[in-house]
């Protein structure tokens, strides 16, 4: 076991510190190599210790009276855990159609295989930064009794990791796709006038240039590569799609609810699905602003 998870944490270091997808490994190996199987492991694992700090605010406050007993409170926590992979994984099913027709709009030969690949290593990123923000969720749980605050401290949280984990979504996807351009003199043509990559110039550089130390850090897993920009098409798609991504996700959530527990009510493993996240997030920055 232990072997099992340095095998699985050695490759979202390599994610994390950009090893894995470097500009020059991307065109050695053709594309992006990971073991998925290895990263939804990590994901799962990391989703289900943040999913035990989310869960722990309702196990660690006290109960009214009439829901006196540990039982439920453990068994919210347990829900949190088994849920969260859930809701990570089910918002990769879903969108993943979306991303390979989008992709297909911009121009890219990525194939279904490998933007798959890509996903699963975008959500891997993502579920490290929010494994890395549970403790400040636990801290919270431990010293507050705001179930409201609560519940919009783990809507940032999930946020904050999102926005990271699709920031190398895209950071990748557009190495990816220039690799595939570079690949093909028509499409690398018709490219440099828009992204006008620095490698796709190497060729026409002067040789002593080539020798020439440069003072520039490796480009790590959230930057564009030196001389490299998005056309507004590839932003403008993108950002679509990231919103839909946005989305998927929250209203996945708002109907695998609950997820951090209100000790005021007894566990179940779902609530009635009425109403919506943005409804339920307005809602409890009403309670927490202004009390019930």
């Amino acid at each position: 076991m232990h072997d099992l998870l340095r095998r699985w944490f050695a490759d979202v270091d390599r994610l994390l510190r950009g090893d894995a997808t470097r500009t020059e490994l991307l065109a050695e190996r053709g594309g992006l190599e990971v073991e998925v199987r290895r990263l939804l492991g990590a994901v799962a694992a990391l989703c289900v210790c943040y999913g035990a700090c989310m869960g722990s605010f309702s196990l660690l406050k006290d109960v009214p009276p009439n829901l006196a007993g540990t039982s439920g409170r453990v068994m919210q926590v347990i829900a949190s855990m088994i849920k969260t992979p859930l809701l990570f994984l089910l918002t990769l099913v879903v969108t993943l159609p979306s991303l390979y027709v989008m992709n297909a709009l911009v121009g890219s030969r990525l194939r279904l295989a490998g933007l798959f690949d890509l996903l699963v290593a975008s959500l891997a990123v993502n579920a490290t930064v929010l494994a890395s923000l549970g403790p400040i969720v636990l801290f919270f749980s431990l010293s507050t009794n705001s179930h409201p605050f609560m519940v919009l401290l783990n809507v940032a949280m999930f946020a904050v990791a999102g926005v990271m984990g699709l920031n190398f979504l895209l950071q990748t996807l557009h190495r990816l796709t220039n690799l595939q351009q570079l690949k093909s003199p028509h499409l690398a043509a018709e490219a440099k006038p828009v992204d006008a990559p620095l490698e796709s110039l190497a060729a026409d550089q002067p040789a002593e240039d080539a020798g020439q130390p440069s003072d520039q850090r490796a480009a790590g897993a959230l930057d564009m590569p030196p001389g490299q920009a998005l056309a507004h098409q590839t932003r403008l798609v993108f950002r679509c799609w990231i919103v839909l991504f946005a989305l998927v996700g929250a209203q996945m959530g708002w109907v695998m609810r609950p997820f951090v527990g209100s000790p005021d009510l007894p566990f179940s493993w779902f609530r009635e699905r009425n109403s919506n996240f943005f409804t339920a997030v307005l809602v409890a920055l009403g309670k927490l602003l202004f009390g019930d």
